[in-house]
């Protein structure tokens, strides 16, 4: 008998495929613990994803009073080859999450200044998911600091770069 062995997916090797990064997060806000839910979604939006469309900019996690979470301001485009019935591109998706989780993130975000903020969409085991984390917005004087490490690694690595 043969042995089967895995292969590897595209993408990486634990059945992930990324659909869309929120990089500004990581300059906006002091980010702590990340967290992941599953998402409620419409058919096109699910087809119109796996395209690889979809927009977490404007987007931010909100924890209403009845104790669920929603993705709110995320922009995922109308399906193209949708017909009449396709879905509103910023309308409220629910996030799947366990009760512990719901009560700690309403906890932590009753603090003030600190919001949930989306950080990548993606696919694993064909479900599609958000990550998310607590954040802290960063001031002006956070952000320049941050610009000043960027650049200064940057310089670092062009003189490894030339040295080589």
């Amino acid at each position: 008998m043969a042995n089967k062995s895995k292969r590897a997916k595209p993408g990486g090797g634990d059945g992930t495929k990324q659909i869309v990064t929120n990089r500004r997060a990581r300059f906006d806000y002091h980010l702590d613990d990340r967290f992941e839910a599953g998402l409620v979604l419409q058919g096109t939006e699910v087809k119109t994803l796996r395209n690889g469309k979809g927009s977490l900019q404007e987007a931010w996690v909100k924890i209403d009073d009845a104790g669920e979470a929603w993705l709110m301001q995320a922009h995922i485009p109308e399906y193209a080859f949708g017909n009449i019935n396709n879905h509103d591109p910023t309308r409220p998706r629910k996030l799947l999450l366990h009760a512990r989780e719901l009560e700690k993130l309403a906890h932590e975000v009753s603090a003030k200044g600190v919001t949930l903020v989306p950080l990548r969409l993606y696919f694993r085991h064909g479900r599609a998911k958000l990550e998310f984390a607590l954040g802290r917005g960063k001031n002006v004087a956070d952000k320049r600091q941050t610009e000043k490490e960027r650049d200064a690694k940057r310089e670092i690595d062009r003189a490894l770069k030339q040295r080589r």
